[in-house]
């Protein structure tokens, strides 16, 4: 089996992973991670779950005062995310990548329409229309997957010409900065062009944007595909089997499927702008980014704080006692490589099983619970990655967030009943070893006893 992985699966994937577009993409959206998490501060800010205060912050204006930062942020992901992108490209390949953000934002804009229309309060009719502005609707969340197509192409142009020195150049005498910005003029003049046909195309022949037609076309099927409990389960596996051989899984993951998952993120963002909770338990989606932070990769990947927490109260192994000390400071800021490279769990038969099966318990059961209504649809509100669970939970969750906390806690006690057997065979080999015996030879004697006892009870 590790033959085969290591020989034909990883190679494959690890090709793929490291691709320009997908590189680009998972590289690029990183910047978008402040954004996020200081937008949710604001979020939870304009939506209080304490309604005594909430009723305050509405009844003296301080709701739409907070909307404002939570507009800048999640409303502007997607123009965000096609300049980050854009640069990112262009920056792998060795140049300036400040130019090519700047042209992807602005081919993005020259994209989409200038007009809104403004519907009565049911919705089934216009009655205004605005010209000259840019609808944030296609700024956020409908528009990632536009964005990151867009982004691609525009650093793939820009840096197309400048490999090419095809480009105006200036005397040496001329000031640095004033040549980089004629060095940007070709691929410039080319990519704006290259947009505004592209909105020509889409605005004659469909009478609609190229961004709403992705949205419709690519973006909404490949949002249902993921936000279901198959996509969950894929997306679970592939985080730890990833990692079991020693591929970092969550951004392998993260740089394939993480902009749907965001996207479902910025849409349940929105319906709790707009409506409330009741408006996520109508419409929202149950797949969103802090399911898989707080409940599949908390206190990391393969949920190892039952592992560590084994290893500090139970463990006789003298390897287990002192890396459980060292992997705890760590796992409670869900960094989990200690354990995964220092006992290891990677490429380790006995204790990959736990690991792969440990966070698919956890993440689909919050699925399950959230599906059945136990727990409510969440806001979209997100907090550091190193966030310690519990604090976590109680965040992610706003009014109901004392619901999500004690879920979290049976989740973590969930990951001790998972890990325990392993961990504790595991630890009798260790011990075998630091005695000087053989642990293979343990191992039979064990499963020897294992089955000498059902023999005495099934005679009994």
């Amino acid at each position: 089996m590790n033959s085969w992985v290591n020989d034909k699966l990883l190679p494959v994937v690890m090709r793929f992973s490291n691709t320009k577009v997908i590189s680009s993409m998972k590289n690029g959206l990183i910047y978008t991670m402040p954004l996020t998490i200081v937008g949710s501060i604001f979020l939870l800010l304009s939506n209080f779950p304490v309604p005594a205060v909430s009723e305050f912050f509405l009844k003296t204006g301080w709701t739409v005062r907070f909307a404002q930062v939570t507009g800048a942020t999640f409303d502007l992901m997607a123009l965000i995310s096609v300049f980050a992108i854009a640069y990112q490209w262009v920056k792998e390949d060795g140049f300036q990548g400040l130019p090519a953000g700047i042209l992807g934002m602005v081919a993005y804009v020259i994209t989409l329409t200038p007009i809104k229309q403004i519907m009565n309060t049911s919705g089934n009719k216009v009655i205004a229309t605005a010209t000259g502005v840019i609808d944030k609707a296609w700024t956020g969340g409908k528009g990632m997957i536009a964005a990151i197509i867009l982004g691609a192409i525009v650093g793939w142009i820009y840096s197309w010409f400048l490999k090419r020195d095809i480009r105006i150049k200036l005397p040496d005498q001329v000031p640095a900065n004033v040549a980089g910005a004629f060095t940007a003029l070709i691929p410039a003049a080319v990519i704006m062009t290259f947009a505004f046909c592209i909105y020509l195309f889409f605005d004659g022949l469909f009478h609609m944007t190229m961004v709403d037609a992705i949205y419709r076309v690519i973006q909404t099927p490949l949002q249902g595909l993921t936000d279901n409990a198959g996509g969950l389960f894929v997306n679970i596996f592939l985080i730890s089997f990833l990692w079991a051989f020693g591929i970092h899984g969550p951004i392998v993951v993260g740089g394939i499927l993480g902009p749907l998952v965001t996207a479902n993120t910025l849409e349940n963002v929105k319906l709790f702008q707009e409506g409330g909770q009741a408006a996520l338990e109508a419409h929202g989606h149950i797949f969103v980014s802090p399911l898989i932070d707080q409940f599949v990769t908390v206190t990391g990947s393969g949920v190892t704080i039952g592992l560590v927490i084994f290893m500090l109260f139970f463990a006789k192994s003298r390897i287990f006692k002192d890396l459980g000390k060292l992997a705890l400071g760590p796992a409670i800021f869900n960094i989990n490589e200690p354990l995964l490279f220092g006992i290891p769990i990677v490429l380790n038969p006995l204790l990959i099983p736990p690991f792969i099966i440990t966070p698919l318990v956890t993440g689909m059961l919050t699925y399950v619970a959230i599906w059945l209504k136990i727990l409510p649809v969440l806001s979209g509100v997100a907090v550091p990655w190193t966030t310690p669970a519990i604090i976590s939970g109680l965040i992610i969750g706003g009014a109901n967030g004392w619901k999500f906390m004690l879920w979290q806690i049976l989740m973590l006690v969930l990951s001790c009943v998972i890990w325990f057997p392993f961990a504790r065979i595991q630890d009798r080999q260790n011990l075998a070893m630091e005695q000087g015996q053989d642990p293979k030879k343990v191992a039979e004697d064990i499963a020897e006893a294992k089955e000498t006892a059902t023999t005495h009870e099934a005679a009994n």
